[in-house]
């Protein structure tokens, strides 16, 4: 998951390079934006990431509880 989150902030990284340059800036401008876009695509990509795998997670939890309940219950019958 981290490579798919930093591949695709690298991605964005060099599409704002592309951009800015084209803009006619400096290129320590358009290197500062683009580290910026980068940095904080990237952050927002990782945030977005735990959040899925926790969710994820928390429902598989729940749903083995549930199945634990079901066969215990079946069990002791």
């Amino acid at each position: 998951m981290n490579k798919i989150v930093l591949n695709f902030g690298l991605l964005v990284f060099f599409i704002a390079i592309i951009i800015y340059s084209q803009q006619g800036l400096q290129i320590e401008d358009v290197l500062l934006r683009a580290f910026v876009i980068f940095v904080l695509v990237t952050v927002m990509l990782s945030i977005l990431a735990i959040a899925f795998l926790k969710a994820i997670n928390r429902a598989s939890l729940e749903k083995g509880k549930q199945l634990k309940e079901t066969f215990i219950g079946n069990n002791n019958e």
